[in-house]
């Protein structure tokens, strides 16, 4: 199989470096400054075993291809954001021997949320979702860190909406070769419903920093609980905690890095700390707003988060700049001021 990286940032360039290194055919797409970078000098993966530069093709979009092989596995690992650019654009192009990449060939969704393989769906006829734990930081055109170890990253992959097949398990098969731990599960969004929960935190991570105070504590736990309060009003299982952490065990520890970028936070943070001008907030804090307001429950904090990381990001404002003192008190006038939702019964 041939792996097709759309979107070499943190998440697809340590997965298609990871593939490389252990002998697969990797194909990486990126745009702009990165794209270049990356032709010019190749993408320089760092992590815990050392530093390395791995050339391969770059392309900036299924054009520069020509025909899409009937092998080709592609990974989708944009921010859900630009999601539906990359479907609309690689959707149809030509896979040799007829048809086109939606109808014939498999896609992963190895990203954040939940969103990417619902929009997946409704072109390709093979989606897998992916539940990506994977720190990993892209700050600097054509370099990517990953500082887990002893494995990068734990990546449960399955049909979406569930079940399992022989595509996955090969794929899954390729990803354990190449330091990930690549479980295949047929019930994949219980696993990425619990990473949204977790993933709730990244917008005031992206406002205030990395703070770990007590006031900051509180308030990641406060967004937390309306998270589940929610999910449980959807109807929606997720993973327990305890199951998570005995899945994650001690298989993935983060390490300082000698050489590379710092990784100053999570995706949201970097998408700041680049001034890309968008944010993942709409699929993750907005992903709980709009089941909010689907299930008639009140959503003031994931509210608030969805719109000041939309702000930072549309404005160009620093990452975590916001004081975490400030973030509580707009926090606390947000629950303060909540209404019931008109027309549904709240807890």
């Amino acid at each position: 199989m041939r792996y097709i990286i759309i979107g070499a940032g943190a998440v697809g360039g340590a997965v298609g470096g990871r593939l490389a290194e252990s002998g697969h055919d990797v194909v990486i797409v990126a745009r702009g400054a990165h794209h270049d970078a990356l032709r010019e000098r190749g993408l320089r993966l760092v992590t815990p075993d050392g530093a390395r530069t791995h050339r391969l093709p770059t392309v900036d979009g299924p054009s520069a291809l020509g025909e899409l092989r009937p092998d080709d596995v592609l990974v989708l690992a944009v921010k859900t954001q630009d999601s539906v650019a990359a479907l609309e654009e690689w959707g149809p192009a030509p896979v040799a021997g007829g048809g086109t990449a939606a109808e014939r060939l498999p896609l992963l969704c190895a990203q954040n949320g939940v969103e990417s393989q619902r929009l997946a769906l409704r072109r390709f006829h093979r989606v897998y979702g992916v539940c990506v734990w994977l720190p990993a930081t892209f700050v600097e055109p054509g370099v990517v860190s990953a500082a887990g170890t002893p494995l990068t990253g734990i990546l449960h992959l399955g049909r979406f909406p569930h079940g399992t097949d022989d595509t996955a398990r090969a794929v899954a098969a390729d990803l354990s070769a190449s330091r990930f731990e690549a479980p295949v599960v047929p019930d994949v969004t219980r696993w990425q419903y619990a990473k949204l929960l977790a993933n709730l935190a990244n917008a005031t991570e992206a406002v205030s920093g990395v703070v770990d105070s007590e006031e900051a504590r509180a308030l990641r736990g406060r967004v937390r609980a309306e998270g589940e309060a929610v999910l449980a009003a959807a109807g929606i299982a997720y993973a327990s905690q305890e199951e998570q952490k005995e899945a994650r065990a001690d298989k993935m520890r983060l390490v300082p890095l000698d050489d590379g970028p710092v990784r100053g936070g999570g995706s949201s943070w970097q998408s700041l700390s680049r001034g890309t001008g968008t944010i993942e907030a709409d699929y993750l804090n907005g992903e709980i707003a709009l089941l909010g307001r689907l299930h008639g429950v009140p959503t003031p904090l994931n509210d608030l988060l969805r719109r000041l990381a939309n702000e930072f990001a549309r404005e160009r404002r620093a990452a975590g700049s916001m004081p975490v003192a400030e973030l509580v008190r707009l926090a606390d006038e947000a629950v303060a001021q909540a209404l019931p939702i008109s027309g549904a019964s709240t807890p």
